[in-house]
This record gives C-alpha cells, sequence and structure tokens, in this order.
C-alpha cells in the first residue's frame, strides 16, 4: 500500500478501510494525546500559568458537562456544543477552566471512545474538528505565539478544505517524524482557519492532501493565499492525495512547488527541496 496515494480515498473497499483504521490506531491515539490536545489547549506555556492560577481556588476537575459535550461534537452538532460553552461561561467559568476542565476531557474521552471501538474515525475527526472550532471562536488558539525557524524541518499537514481525512494523513506525518522532521497535523476544516494556522507558525513545508476532484478548482487560490500569509516568505507547499493517481497535473500549474503520490518519496524530496531555498 501506498500511504500517501491512500490519503482520503473514498473508492477503496470496506475491508482495506477497516485494515487501515487498525494500522493506525494507536498512530492516531498518539496524535490525539500528543499533539492535538497540547496545540488545542497551546500545553506547552499556556497550560501551566492556567494551572497555577486554578491551584489557588483548588485541584481542577472535569466540568460533569464533558461528556453531553463530547457527544454534540461527535454528532457534528455545533449549535448544542457551543450552548455548552455558553453556559459554562453565564456561570462565570474562565475561557482556561473551560480548556482545562471542558475540551482536555472531551478530547481524551473521544480517544477512549475510539481504542475501545465504541465510535468511527468519521467521528472522532467530527468531534476534534468541532473542538478546534470552538477553540478559534474562544481566542486561545494563538496564545504561544509563532514559532520561530530551527534546525529541524517544520511540517504542517492538513486536508484541503472540504474534507476531514485524517487516517492516512497519521501514516504520512509518522514518515516525517521517523526522518526527523517536526510535524504539525492541522485539523482546521476551512480556508481561513488554515491561513490562520500558517501565518501563526513557522513551517517550511505545507503539505495538502486532495481527496476530490471538485477540490481542485479552489487550489491555486489557497495556495497562493497560504503564502501570502506564511510566517515564512519562503515556504515550500506541496500537495497530495487519490486525486493526483487520477489526474496527472503540474504543480507550477496550481501554483505548487511539487506533487507526491507517494509518503516515502516525498520525504527526501521535501528535505532536497526545503535545503535548495
Amino acid at each position: 500500500m501506498s500511504e500517501f496515494n491512500g490519503l482520503g480515498d473514498q473508492s477503496h473497499g470496506f475491508t482495506q478501510r477497516g485494515n487501515m483504521q487498525e494500522e493506525c490506531k494507536d498512530s492516531l491515539l498518539a496524535v490525539i494525546e500528543k499533539q492535538i490536545i497540547p496545540r488545542l489547549l497551546n500545553a506547552q506555556q499556556f497550560f501551566h500559568a492556567s494551572t497555577k492560577v486554578l491551584n489557588m481556588d483548588g485541584p481542577a476537575e472535569a466540568q460533569p458537562e464533558f461528556l453531553p459535550f463530547t457527544q454534540h461534537c461527535i454528532k457534528g452538532d455545533p449549535l448544542n456544543a457551543n450552548a455548552v460553552v455558553d453556559a459554562l461561561m453565564a456561570r462565570g467559568v474562565t475561557h482556561d477552566r473551560i480548556f482545562l476542565e471542558l475540551i482536555t476531557p472531551a478530547a481524551r474521552h473521544l480517544g477512549v471512545l475510539w481504542e475501545q471501538d465504541l465510535c468511527d474515525f468519521t467521528q472522532v475527526t467530527c468531534g476534534l474538528a468541532l473542538m478546534h472550532q470552538i477553540t478559534y471562536r474562544l481566542g486561545y488558539e494563538f496564545q504561544s505565539g509563532p514559532q520561530d525557524q530551527g534546525d529541524k524541518e517544520r511540517v504542517m499537514l492538513a486536508c484541503a478544505p472540504g474534507s476531514q481525512h485524517f487516517l492516512g494523513l497519521t501514516i504520512v506525518a509518522d514518515f516525517f517524524r521517523n526522518a526527523g522532521a517536526e510535524v504539525v497535523l492541522e485539523i482546521s476544516s476551512t480556508r481561513d482557519e488554515l491561513l490562520r494556522a500558517v501565518a501563526n507558525e513557522w513551517f517550511d513545508v505545507v503539505g495538502i492532501s486532495v481527496a476530490i476532484e471538485s477540490q481542485l478548482q479552489s487550489l491555486p487560490l489557497l495556495i497562493q493565499s497560504l503564502r501570502e500569509s506564511s510566517g515564512n516568505p519562503k515556504v515550500r507547499i506541496v500537495l497530495g492525495g487519490p486525486i493526483f493517481l487520477l489526474h496527472e497535473l503540474s504543480p507550477k500549474a496550481l501554483g505548487a512547488d511539487a506533487i507526491f503520490t507517494d509518503a516515502r518519496e516525498a520525504v527526501t524530496a521535501i528535505k532536497r527541496l526545503v535545503r535548495s531555498k
């Protein structure tokens, strides 16, 4: 199986999809616990300060609303998910406590449900995407400020707006990490959120996975906007996904630096691409 080929491919049979889910379960749980939750909460800088404040009033405990909140997110119900947040704020619960006592246990509970096969991958990604959107709403996405250029290649991987096929991306992310790169799996579901993500941190490479033909039309404008918004004026933008197995397209015609259909080939080629700047 070519991992990059499988990004978001919805034409494969259910057997193959099931096998991929089992392959990726450990990887996805690691992404939830070690990457998505810290990025949702900006844990590295924000969490310690918030915990110190909370400890003055007693230990932080999960709000009982985190269970219904999790279910609303799984169902893709933004109205009721935001209503839970609104009710907490109306009671005077601060934003930091909402992150620590609602979103954190909800995201972890989502991982437990997935691990125990009590929800499927679509529900997990839907739930995380909604939590991510609520994070933007409450204004804590950029508390830690931009990450600067470093010695390692920094890679952001995301789906093209209009789809949420993160299963294959978790495999691709592992290839890059094993090659020594720092990887962010961005779960933003809209164009504006992707632009905010690249503006907030330094990325050497932005990789966009394209699943369906209708996404091709908006790609050139998206890529141009990503370049203009990027904190790195020389950011490299690469494309992958099953659509490029069906259509032989020029990366230059789309405004990208390269198109890859194999993750292993992409890792080596992207290192050369970054170092050629």
